[in-house]
């Protein structure tokens, strides 16, 4: 199974054995710890690396010259990229930001955050996933420094400004190739990204991309009855008016003051010519981009609850309901990298991090920052039908099925399968299992891993020989 997900003593040679970190030690070294972050993914380095001599071998590898961001993570890019060309289905790509706040640390070269009294970076993501929800990995991830705007700052200087952040979204796009020939990569960004410069760089680069409309731009129709050519409207007034053309459900949580509910969903789309600003608003060529508008609304709400909706905007060609309805639940997969951030902070404390220096606090950013695809990756091998009945010990160690047996079960066994396994670690984390639970999250299951590692550490320590191998 994908690197990404599995959680064998052999993660950090997937992922990093490849580091060019100008010493072969120095990734051998981080191999080491990538193994050990994995196996103790939560809290601060010192709960990371509880042994003090690893420690401090981890902080003077962080200090040399070559282990920047790029060299750590580098490795792991070229490895999403591989799995992703051998993915024979849609590939997705998801593109978010989160705030990583650092104003703890004094560190000037970092940026302000928020309302602008923080410090940090706003950390800018790229997660492949299949269509089916299986993470592969990391394409891309920017550390954006916000700059300081100048008084009296025009539009136009804004514009021009190098660190302008609505460029995250081009920029992070451009450094991720575009899908091998005959196969299907799609871009998938909320309203954030709706951006003429980004869709603009989509469509030139030969891209595919399902983004969620912000703006009521000005849009061309085909309309045979009006004199003089297409007529022009904007885009969700337009969206809004169409028809449903086919239904889908939708289940609703619940949110304070309104109760979980089941929302009918109506679809609809069209195709539409976008009209280029008259006025350039970054780096775009200015032409008309065909594309696709999809609206997915509810129909009939609740008496006082806002109507869900969607508009999308999408290149990839859309000429029926069915192919409708799929760029609707492709977008419907973006929460997926919101879970990543969660992952990132709450599952691996990427927040807590002591730094005094940003050229050592960025590449341990790329290391925990992968570490946390295998927190996501635990969700994903509960869920993934094609893997529940393998051997657990295809995904651990020997010793560690035995140990959760022994305290699942009462005797311990190896003959978990990884379903067997991942609902073991759930329970351990707190799951109750009953119909209506569903199945375990990544925050449960991350839980339970803490906690079978914390028994694990109590077995090596009594037994030094008996939880470490096969």
């Amino acid at each position: 199974m994908e690197g990404s997900t599995g959680l064998d003593t052999s993660f950090g040679h997937i992922h990093f054995g490849a580091a060019r970190l100008g010493d072969a030690r120095r990734t051998q070294r981080l191999v080491r710890v990538a193994d050990e972050f994995v196996r103790h993914p939560g809290g601060t380095f010192p709960d990371k690396l509880p042994d003090p001599h690893q420690l401090d071998a981890f902080y003077n590898r962080m200090a040399a010259e070559d282990v920047t961001h790029r060299a750590v993570l580098e490795p792991h890019i070229q490895h999403t990229r591989a799995a992703a060309r051998a993915e024979p289905g849609v590939v997705l790509i998801l593109h978010d930001t989160t705030v990583l706040d650092y104003s703890g640390l004094d560190i000037p070269e970092l940026g302000p955050i928020g309302n602008g009294h923080g410090r940090g970076y706003y950390c800018h993501n790229s997660l492949a996933i299949t269509a089916d929800r299986r993470v592969l990995g990391l394409l891309s991830q920017v550390l954006h420094v916000r700059r300081v705007v100048p008084p009296g700052e025009t539009q136009a200087q804004r514009r021009a400004a190098e660190r302008c952040e609505s460029r995250l979204w081009r920029d992070a796009a451009a450094t991720i190739p575009a899908a091998p020939t005959g196969r299907l990569w799609v871009d998938i960004a909320d309203r954030g990204a709706d951006i003429t410069e980004f869709l603009d760089h989509e469509d030139a680069a030969g891209k595919s991309y399902v983004v969620r409309s912000q703006h009521n731009r000005i849009v061309a129709i085909a309309d045979p009855e009006a004199p003089g050519g297409p007529r022009r409207t904007k885009l969700h007034d337009f969206a809004r008016a169409l028809p449903a053309m086919s239904w889908r459900t939708v289940e609703v949580s619940a949110q304070p003051g309104q109760p979980a509910r089941t929302a009918r969903i109506g679809v609809a789309f069209a195709a539409v010519t976008i009209i280029p600003p008259r006025q350039p608003r970054g780096r775009e060529r200015g032409v008309p981009l065909e594309v696709v508008i999809v609206r997915a609304s509810e129909e009939d709400p609740p008496e006082g609850v806002k109507p869900l909706e969607w508009i999308l905007v999408t290149n990839v060609a859309t000429a029926d309901s069915e192919r409708a309805q799929e760029r609707v639940t492709w977008y419907a997969a973006r929460p997926v990298v919101e879970e990543y951030h969660k992952a990132q902070k709450t599952g691996c404390g990427i927040e807590q991090m002591q730094w005094t220096r940003a050229d050592r606090l960025q590449p341990a950013i790329a290391l925990v920052s992968v570490v946390a695809l295998t927190l996501l990756g635990l969700r994903a091998l509960g869920r993934d039908q094609r893997h529940r009945d393998e051997p657990a010990t295809r995904l651990v160690p020997r010793r560690w099925v035995e140990l959760l047996a022994r305290w699942r079960y009462g005797a311990a066994r190896s003959d978990l399968t990884v379903g067997e396994f991942i609902g073991a670690l759930g329970r351990l984390g707190g799951h109750q299992n009953r119909p209506s639970d569903g199945p375990p999250g990544w925050i449960t299951l991350w839980r339970g891993w803490s906690k079978l590692m914390t028994m694990v550490l109590g077995v090596e320590l009594e037994h030094p020989t008996k939880c470490g191998g096969t």
